[in-house]
């Protein structure tokens, strides 16, 4: 599936000794700090995609601006980044909006994914090198189930009429690493999360499907398991860990998806390789508005595209996103939009000097800041300093704007 245009990005002088040689990120299945990528050329990195149901809200894009800025920090690092994303553009939600609105099923998908992709394209964020759709990777699923058949954990459900096909989630070694829940909140979770934890005939209440039988008005694909489509989870294992491998460096998502998404994953990725999906889980945090997280279901939405078509320059929009760091919860009020873009409206003043104060220590500062488990607000507040003081005291370095402004795009991804 394509994805979208290439952001072209600058290449900067090499960082001296002064700044870190290596990212380091929050990984929640090990609750610290801890190095990703920093013994390798390629980085490798996992972030689940949309289900194309839907426009882009501001949390979805705050997920993927988070993604996009470790992409850019490990290229600034001088590696090769290997990047892929899914879109699920068959599962439940998408059905039942597509019934709901008489629209097709396939019709919504991509209406949805080329929204998505536009508000991307505009937010200037790197497209992954695999960009993976559901449908065109049934085959991929199916493999990696029959791939697990022999393990004895995939199993039919006695049921005549859907004999769906699970995976015994809680028999996979070291369940549970990655989100620390204990089983009751597990069990809690999943089921507010679109499992079934009271499925008859289940051998746990846990256990995911990973191929839903055929049912009469639902697009089904003929296959080894019989008529059907894949669960979710399995769907995302199989794209990682035909187009990553197996032990990439980071998986990554919104916090929502640790559990019982990732938990999940995780566990089917490594009775299949008997390798962890990832070195690292990486999650970033929850935008609210109106004082609950943005949701589909719940419909309290602010949409990036209705952003733009109110006249907002995406750049402002990028920056009210990075002004929080990326693990926090936050919430969105059309003020952060308005800081913003005065925000934006100072750095940009300065480019119509000739000449500002040197630039080299705040991109180390950016650097450092972005290093360090992507502080973006701290890079930030670099650049406003830079930005004001050379406003206010001047400065005689010509070279300063250009080398400035190469650096706020390469590393924060925007375009002065």
């Amino acid at each position: 599936m394509y994805a979208w245009e290439t952001v072209d990005v600058p290449s900067l002088p090499p960082s001296g000794a002064d700044v870190p040689g290596e990212l380091t990120l929050f990984d929640s299945a090990s609750l610290g700090q801890v190095a990703v990528a920093g013994d390798t050329d390629t980085a490798r990195m996992y972030v689940c995609g949309i289900t194309p149901y839907d426009a882009t809200h501001l949390g979805h894009a705050n997920t993927y601006v988070t993604f996009d800025l470790i992409n850019r920090v490990w290229r600034d690092l001088g590696l090769a980044v290997d990047y892929t994303q899914n879109v699920t553009d068959v599962d439940d939600p998408l059905l039942e909006r597509a019934a709901e609105t008489g629209v097709e099923w396939e019709e919504l998908a991509e209406d949805q994914t080329e929204l998505f992709r536009s508000d991307m394209q505009d937010l200037r964020v790197i497209p992954p090198n695999n960009y993976i759709g559901a449908v065109e990777s049934i085959a991929c699923v199916t493999e990696l189930i029959e791939h697990l058949l022999p393990t004895g954990l995939i199993y039919q459900v006695g049921d005549d009429e859907h004999p769906d096909w699970y995976f015994n989630t809680v028999a996979a070694p070291g369940f549970g690493g990655v989100s620390h829940l204990d089983e009751a909140a597990m069990i809690e979770r999943f089921r507010d999360n679109g499992g079934d934890p009271e499925r008859p005939g289940k051998r746990h209440p846990l256990d995911s499907l990973v191929w839903r039988y055929s049912r009469d008005g639902e697009p089904s694909w003929s296959s080894p398991l019989g008529a059907g489509r894949p669960g979710w989870h399995i769907e995302c294992t199989a794209i990682a860990l035909r187009f990553l491998g197996p032990n990439f460096d980071v998986q990554g998502g919104g916090a929502d998806l640790v559990f019982p998404h990732h938990e999940m994953c995780a566990a089917q990725a490594i009775v299949a390789s008997r390798e962890p999906l990832a070195e690292a889980f990486v999650h970033s945090g929850l935008v609210a508005l109106d004082g609950e997280k943005m949701s589909k279901s719940k419909g309290n939405l602010e949409l990036v595209s209705r952003l733009r078509k109110a006249g907002a320059d995406p750049m402002a929009v990028r920056l009210a996103l990075l002004n929080n760091h990326y693990r926090s919860n936050w919430e969105w009020t059309p003020d952060q939009l308005e800081r913003a873009t005065e925000r934006l409206a100072l750095w940009r003043s300065v480019l119509n000097n000739g000449s500002a104060l040197p630039a080299g220590e705040t991109i180390a500062a950016m650097r450092t800041a972005l290093r360090t488990d992507l502080n973006a607000p701290e890079a930030l507040a670099a650049v406003d300093t830079w930005a004001a003081a050379s406003l206010n005291i001047g400065g005689d370095d010509t070279d300063a704007i250009p080398e400035l402004s190469a650096a706020v795009d390469a590393l924060l991804g925007i375009k002065l």
